[in-house]
């Protein structure tokens, strides 16, 4: 297998990512929105509801921040969402998500109802209040235009990056400076699978006994074979001085096949598994662990065995996701980088 052309969520075509975040006057936050492909592709289940996706989610954490995700069961009438909205700034930071359903009710996409469109718009949110300062410098709806704009038609930050930038601007993973991270696969079949995490985990990112990250445990053939096993100084050396009490991982999964609401579901649940094996622990009490999956149809229906290798692969690319978040971020004063801890690990000298 390899990765796909960016390895990151945009290898799953048509899928668009923006960014925005802001750092000073109080602020260290940020939006991350993905918006579903344009159009509604035929055969797709669904069809008929205004374009989008299809979505499911799985939530584990015991902290969660969400919108929307109860329309998402199975059982429920909306087969298909026109954004996703990963972000900053606890509950408070759930208002981006209004900027993103504004900008795509302006554009016609939604839910055709009498009337007009209601875009489906569920997001997650982390934990990440005060880390720039003011406790309540956070998200609102400008953040979700800029990042819907900047999906549109591009701006501050590839769709493809990694590190501090939109919703893991102010993220810390046990004690480490988090982020953004983003990962993908293309499967012998020719189907696409990749992820979007945000990576903001009060547990332990890092292997215990070696101080490498994890999730590069699951990378694909030269893709961490940049990386070393830190020296055993600096792995001695490293003793956070603070982990937040509130914290998060949060991300998405995405598939360019046709999959149901409720295989959305199960794609989003077995993210999680790549999730736990890249920190440790997850799913804690003061972590809103949520994970969205997403198909965009454009491929035809797995069959068993398809459909095996789609929830294999999902598992796999979320860890990927969280080491390349790990590894991109930026330090700071009170959360340095991976890279800054261990140096050795990139082949640098202390």
């Amino acid at each position: 297998m390899r990765s796909g052309a960016t390895n990151s969520l945009v290898d799953v075509a048509g899928l668009r990512v923006g960014h925005a975040q802001r750092v000073g006057d109080g602020y260290r936050t940020g939006t991350t929105v993905i918006l579903a492909p344009t159009g509604d592709p035929e055969g797709g289940p669904g069809g008929g509801t205004g374009g989008g996706m299809v979505a499911g989610v799985d939530v584990r954490g015991a902290a969660p921040g969400t919108r929307e995700t109860e329309l998402l069961d199975p059982r429920n009438l909306v087969e298909r969402v026109h954004a996703v909205v990963l972000t900053g700034g606890s509950a408070y930071g759930l208002s981006a998500a209004c900027g993103v359903m504004d900008c795509l009710a302006d554009a016609g996409i939604g839910f055709p109802v009498e009337g007009g469109v209601v875009p489906i718009v569920p997001a997650a949110v982390i934990y990440d209040l005060g880390r720039g300062g003011d406790f309540r410098a956070t998200p609102d709806g400008l953040f979700g235009t800029a990042a819907y704009d900047a999906a549109v038609n591009g701006g501050a930050g590839s769709p493809w990056t990694n590190g501090s930038v939109g919703a893991g601007t102010g993220a810390v993973a046990g004690g480490l400076a988090g982020g953004v991270g983003t990962a993908s696969v293309v499967l012998p079949s020719g189907a696409t699978v990749a992820a979007l995490a945000v990576v903001n985990a009060a547990g332990s990112v890092l292997d215990p006994g070696s101080g490498k990250l994890a999730g590069t445990r699951y990378g694909l053939p030269g893709e961490f074979g940049h990386l070393r096993e830190p020296v055993d100084e600096e792995v001695a050396a490293w003793q956070p001085a603070k982990v937040t009490s509130f914290n998060t991982t949060i991300g998405v999964v995405a598939t360019d096949l046709t999959l149901t609401k409720a295989q959305c579901g199960k794609l989003a649940g077995v993210a999680h598994d790549g999730l736990a094996r890249a920190i440790r622990p997850a799913h804690t009490m003061v972590d809103g662990d949520t994970i969205f999956g997403l198909a965009t149809c454009t491929r035809p229906v797995p069959d068993p065995d398809g459909l095996q290798d789609v929830l294999a692969a999902g598992a796999d690319v979320f860890s990927r996701a969280v080491a390349h978040a790990m590894l991109a971020a930026t330090g700071r004063e009170d959360a340095p980088a991976y890279r800054d801890v261990f140096p050795s690990a990139l082949g640098e000298i202390s």
